[in-house]
């Protein structure tokens, strides 16, 4: 069967000049040719992710194109502005992709708004809102190397796409010919018939403007002389976050030489990711070199930072995204507490994956925190509620460890904008009043306790790779632990059963131990891979991480 789809591919007009050669190569090669025939990329609530490269299993014009028709199925029922809002990032072949979709909308009658240049994952989200759109593309793989692209679709929400109109969507894109089946216009004639239009000044100065009205000390970082490096790792935050934090007073900001304008190459770093310290490694050394009070890295589609803070001894120490959620949280509220703009009965968000600490913070500050299945788009959920209900006010912040963060239901999806604004601003506060973020995060343990949290990583490749997950996951379904690293399990959690959790059905395991650590797995939703989630309470660091250790080296082998 493989065979076969290999053969018309072979054969038919591809206008990709990278698709022949490589299917010229791999003749003969019965292996090289099931990778990428034997399967379709699926289009689930991420969207498609997938290796570039000639195939179903690909990234490529056509699996682009079938998506899209897929899409545009589904529009087409729902009534309403018939429009999508498109958006790229630095990727190889983002912006080829972009017009490609835009292409397809156009020719089945549905109207597009796209950037007129490479813009982040909020700005998608963004103009999805703006325009009253019935849903959203982003053109990204977010911070997976080089090799990857991909295509988020969002709701009318701006919130990534639902369950019931994804299985919709993917139903649509079944019934089209990956090769043939798709509507096709160029992108020329669609702008000249009207169809496709790019985002307007309006919506771009309306992001810029909800973003900076979330200070929560306006004014507070044109005096306090806060020095940055800034990395946009190739990627799309360089204009919206310095054009943000120049608006709100930050001025002396080095940008990584290496790393400051678009490429999909990613030379620098394999994984162009903030939570790795090999991406925020040029970013380091400038910190250094700089004596900068704060270096800062954005992920290619912006929707993630990542910090290193400077120590007192001159050093520099990266700050986690579960540090990071609990600190903002901690500034948010007592900031907005003593100007007076705390709302009546504060909301909170966060991953059930993400520090206990926050909520210990929240409880601290009379903010009622919300506990959400991981991905960004439950969070975006529990916003939506809020806003249903007339209330959307009361939603101050949310967060994942996974460096996420929003504060604000403009957008619903992660913001590294408001994000690098924030941290930012925190940055100058705590400077301005002879204190840092370090010290900060110091005594938010001191008062609260030594969490500990930390995340490990298996991968699984290769055709064979989700069914070995699948397998081991059901595995500790069968036989649950009794104990993990000497220490028993007082409870196990399966998320699959909503009547225990309260929450819609997910992957995801969790065991309460006796001594209060935490340990959850889950397999990621978007790659190859089981995530272990560990979180250890210690009278001091030395102690949370033995917890920590004990812990991992118990469930190692499984994973291997």
């Amino acid at each position: 069967m493989y065979n076969e789809e290999y053969k018309r591919w072979l054969a038919a007009d591809l206008e990709d000049c990278d698709l022949k050669p490589e299917l010229l190569k791999i003749q003969g090669e019965d292996m090289e040719i099931k990778d990428r025939f034997a399967v379709s990329l699926k289009f689930g609530t991420a969207g498609l992710r997938g290796v570039l490269g000639a195939g179903t299993n690909r990234m490529n014009i056509h699996v682009v194109r079938q998506a899209t028709q897929g899409l545009a199925n589904w529009v087409k029922t729902q009534g309403g502005a018939q429009t999508v809002a498109i958006s790229y990032d630095s990727r190889i072949k983002s912006d080829v992709f972009a017009k490609e979709a835009a292409g397809v909308l156009a020719a089945n009658g549905v109207k597009v708004r796209i950037y007129d240049a490479l813009m982040p994952v909020p700005a998608l989200s963004f103009a999805t809102r703006f325009y009253n759109c019935n849903a959203g593309i982003m053109v990204t793989a977010s911070h997976n190397p080089a090799k990857y692209n991909g295509y988020k679709a969002y709701g009318p929400d701006g919130c990534q796409m639902t369950d019931d109109a994804a299985a919709i969507v993917y139903e649509e894109i079944q019934k089209t010919d990956v090769l043939t089946g798709a509507k096709r216009m160029s992108f020329a004639q669609g702008v000249e018939e009207g169809l496709i239009r790019f985002v307007g000044d309006d919506c771009k100065a309306a992001f810029y403007e909800a973003i900076e009205a979330r200070q929560v000390r306006p004014g507070l970082c044109r005096t306090a002389g806060l020095k940055l490096v800034y990395s946009p790792l190739n990627g799309s935050g360089l204009v919206p976050v310095t054009k943000v934090l120049d608006d709100i007073g930050i001025t002396d900001i080095t940008i990584v030489p290496e790393q400051e304008y678009p490429s999909g190459y990613f030379t620098t770093c394999s994984y162009p990711n903030p939570e790795i310290f090999e991406a925020l490694k040029y970013g380091l050394e400038l910190a250094q070199e700089t004596g900068a009070d704060l270096m800062l890295a954005t992920d290619p589609d912006a929707d993630r930072v990542g910090i290193a803070m400077k120590c007192p001894d001159g050093s520099y120490e990266l700050v986690s995204g579960n540090e990071m959620g609990a600190l903002l949280l901690d500034y948010i509220c007592a900031g907005r507490i003593e100007k007076g703009t705390m709302p009546d009965r504060p909301v909170a968000v966060k991953s059930i994956v993400s520090t206990p600490l926050a909520d210990a913070i929240a409880e601290h500050y009379g903010v009622e925190m919300r506990n959400t299945l991981t991905g960004f788009k439950w969070i975006g959920d529990q916003i939506a509620r809020l806003e249903a209900d007339g209330e959307v006010d009361r939603f101050i912040f949310g967060f994942e460890e996974s460096y996420g963060y929003l504060a604000g239901p403009y957008v619903r999806d992660k913001d590294a904008v408001i994000g690098a604004m924030l941290i930012c601003e925190m940055a100058a506060y705590y400077r301005s009043t002879g204190s840092s973020i370090k010290q900060r995060l110091e005594e938010i343990y001191a008062e609260y306790g030594r969490y500990l949290n930390k995340v490990d990583s298996f991968e699984f490749p290769g055709l064979t790779g989700m069914d070995k997950m699948a397998g081991i996951m059901q595995d500790f379904r069968d036989t649950p632990p009794a104990d993990l690293g000497g220490v028993k399990v007082a409870k196990a959690t399966d998320y699959q059963d909503s009547a225990a959790t309260g929450l819609p059905p997910a992957n995801v395991l969790r065991y309460d131990l006796e001594d209060g650590s935490v340990a959850i797995v889950r397999p990621s939703g978007t790659e190859p891979k089981i995530k272990t989630y560990f979180t250890t309470l210690g009278k001091d660091l030395a102690d949370a991480q033995a917890k920590k250790d004990a812990l991992a080296d118990a469930l190692k082998p499984i994973f291997s």
